[in-house]
Parts: structure tokens; C-alpha cells; sequence
């Protein structure tokens, strides 16, 4: 059955505010979910084992190999078995949570979902990146040009050298300005961004309802 593959990377639980608006995404999604969260099961971080193990023969595969595989296989079989995707990976320190990237390790294999023509498996299918961040990182900011999350993301998850998904991004941005008594002044604008963001996740969420697969 096809379904939407929700990987979530936040610790914050129901305070996440790049949770709270993948929320407003799966309010409208009329279909399967298959949700793994990250923060609760982590995937284990790629060993020798698991890098060995792929180029290794099932048959002559030690212990720790065939063990570090079935993670592998798991995680893959989960990814390729989508026909839409949604990652919720919010900004920590100027990158991704480090479980996010662990599972990225896990799946990026080539002959799988990696190919050596520019065609994966998965090119063209859906996917939505929501990554709230507490300040901004646009043009005028002060930290301009520091993002080092979502170019990265665009990137891995999008270009058709990698997973080639058709990403969209949707960024609720100055997420700290109800907690920091000196970004007050950026309130307005924080909220400004995140009633954007539960407008544009509400809008995926529907419109990518149904869409089939590339």
C-alpha cells in the first residue's frame, strides 16, 4: 500500500514548533502514514560494520556485518517503499540534529537508492522539509549565509545525483522570539512566519494527497 514516510528529528516532543507544523501537514493528508520518530528510536550511527557489510557477501558476513545490515536493509526497504515523504528537521546549530544525519548515513547507498546515472529510484516523488529555526537566516539578517541545514538538505534529498525528490521547504523562522526578552521586537514577524508555515503545510499536505509517485 502506498504510503507517506513522516521522519521526525526534533527532541522537543509537542513543544516542537517544526512538529507542531508538520501536524498542520498531516491534518490533510488523506492517506497511509508511516511515522518514524528519531527522536524516540534512533537510528544507530553508520559503523565499519555497516560499511563493510555492503560490499560483503551475505554468505561471509561476520556477526556484527549481518547485524549492522538488517538495520540498513529496514531503514531502506522503509524509504523506497514511499510514494511521498515528509521530514520534519528543525535547525540545531546551524545544521541537522545528528540523528537526522544518522539516518541519512544509513540509507545513502549506492546501487539502492543512490544511482551512478542520475536517476534514483525515488526521482520525482513528493517531499516536504520542515525546519523551524529560532532566528533567521535571509538576506539582511544578521546570520545571513550560516544556514548550513537546509542547503544541505536541498541537496541530499533533492538533487537527482542523490534521492532526487521534488522538495519543498517551508521554514518557520525566529522561533525564539517568545523565549529571548531581546527578540521581542522580533515577535511580529515570528508570527507572521509561522501562520505562514501552517498555511503552506496545510496547502502540501492536500494538494500532494493522492499524487502519485514519479
Amino acid at each position: 500500500m502506498p504510503y507517506l514516510l513522516h521522519i521526525d528529528a526534533s527532541s522537543l516532543g509537542e513543544a516542537s514548533v517544526s512538529r507542531q507544523v508538520a501536524r498542520s501537514f498531516r491534518d490533510q493528508w488523506q492517506g497511509a502514514v508511516v511515522h518514524r520518530d528519531l527522536a524516540i528510536s534512533p537510528a544507530p550511527h553508520l559503523s565499519a560494520a555497516g560499511i563493510t557489510a555492503r560490499t560483503t557477501d551475505p554468505a561471509a558476513r561476520t556477526p556484527e556485518q549481518a547485524k549492522a545490515m538488517a538495520v540498513q536493509d529496514e531503514l531502506i526497504e522503509e524509504f523506497l517503499g514511499a510514494d511521498a515523504y515528509l521530514f520534519t528537521v528543525p535547525m540545531y546549530n546551524l545544521t541537522m540534529p545528528s540523528v537526522f544525519k544518522a539516518w541519512l548515513d544509513q540509507i545513502m547507498v549506492a546501487g539502492r537508492t543512490l544511482s551512478f546515472d542520475g536517476h534514483p529510484s525515488t526521482l520525482g516523488r513528493p517531499g516536504v522539509l520542515i525546519s523551524a529555526r529560532g532566528g533567521g537566516y535571509g538576506p539582511g539578517a544578521p546570520k545571513h549565509g550560516m544556514d548550513h541545514l537546509v542547503p544541505t538538505l536541498e541537496t541530499v534529498l533533492g538533487h537527482p545525483a542523490n534521492l532526487g525528490l521534488d522538495l519543498t521547504t517551508v521554514l518557520p523562522e525566529l522561533t525564539m522570539a517568545p523565549h529571548v526578552p531581546m527578540l521581542a521586537p522580533l515577535l511580529p514577524m515570528y508570527e507572521a512566519s509561522l501562520t505562514r508555515a501552517h498555511d503552506e503545510a496545510r496547502r502540501l499536505g492536500s494538494a500532494l494527497t493522492g499524487r502519485p509517485a514519479a
